[in-house]
């Protein structure tokens, strides 16, 4: 089943413990790690991918923005130009350096926000909240918008207009992200292992 829902893999960080590099278009497993979070958002209507630079690449995967400056401002930033371009009631928010989110992230997430009266519902892991894996009203883009250029972070945004969490630690291991060279390695090992 399709859900009224457009997912924005967050895309446009800086890639600092990875020598500047697009963590998104790193390969993972042969192909780039934006290609598995991808594979994990099956049941969503739309995909948009928010980055600052190499749109034509993401550009292969799905529609690609940007915050409106190109300057990178956080994830807040990418939340609110997300938020304008969504054309369903919600948006699902997931950082593009998490290759295995969870299957039912926004089934779930979707199914909290609808049995209560919170404009939005984020993800915690049963030891903190995950602010980048969020289900929000699309009508959020103004407040979005306002909140980064205060320079407000997406955690403190989240507080302000009263985001519900919602327990996944149920999934704990699923919301691990990958930053360093490391990490990637890391991964593709314990994967061949668990296969």
């Amino acid at each position: 089943m399709t859900l009224p829902i457009t997912a924005a893999i967050l895309a446009g960080g800086a890639g600092t413990r990875l020598g500047g590099r697009d963590k998104g278009l790193e390969p993972l497993g042969g192909k780039p790690l934006v290609e598995h979070v991808i594979a994990a958002l099956r049941d969503v209507d739309a995909l948009l991918i928010v980055a600052n630079r190499n749109h034509d690449a993401y550009a292969r995967h799905a529609r690609t923005i940007s915050d409106a400056t190109g300057k990178r401002h956080g994830p807040l930033a990418g939340i609110a130009v997300a938020c304008a371009a969504c054309g369903t009631p919600w948006l699902l928010t997931v950082p593009v350096d998490c290759p295995e989110p969870p299957a039912d992230l926004a089934a779930r997430l979707l199914q909290a926000a609808l049995a209560g009266t919170a404009a939005a519902v984020v993800a915690h892991d049963g030891a903190t909240r995950q602010p980048l894996f969020a289900l929000y009203r699309r009508e959020l883009a103004d407040s979005a918008e306002r909140g980064a250029s205060m320079g407000q972070g997406v955690w403190a945004w989240q507080d302000a207009i009263g985001a519900r969490e919602l327990d996944f630690s149920d999934r704990r291991q699923q919301f691990h992200n990958l930053n360093t060279p490391d990490d990637f390695a890391e991964h593709v090992a314990t994967s061949r292992t668990a296969g």
